[in-house]
């Protein structure tokens, strides 16, 4: 299955490694790859996760309370749309393809 990424996506991955690596040394890339592997997770069966809004599915981190929103554009693509804070409204980012 292949990945694809909204551009938006590689600015707020740089912004929360930034922000956790300035809480504690080496923290953003525990976050970057946690990211990576519940990536590998959803491509490998991307059913498994909720349906969170009309095609859009999410995956929860375990470590951080991020949320990442994806879509399966067909049988052989994913595209994350989104990686956000838990907390952050719920409409954020829902506006992307």
């Amino acid at each position: 299955m292949r990945i694809e990424y909204h551009p938006a996506i590689e600015g707020e991955l740089a912004e929360i490694r930034d922000y956790y690596n300035e809480q504690s040394r080496n923290l953003g890339d525990d976050f970057i790859n946690e990211f990576e592997r519940q990536v590998l997770r959803i491509a490998a069966m991307p059913s498994r996760w909720m349906v969170f809004r009309g095609d859009t599915r999410r995956a929860l981190m375990k470590r951080f309370p991020y949320l990442i929103l994806f879509r399966v554009v067909n049988d052989a693509v994913i595209r994350i749309t989104v990686i956000k804070h838990e907390r952050r409204h719920p409409a954020y980012g829902m506006n992307r393809s």
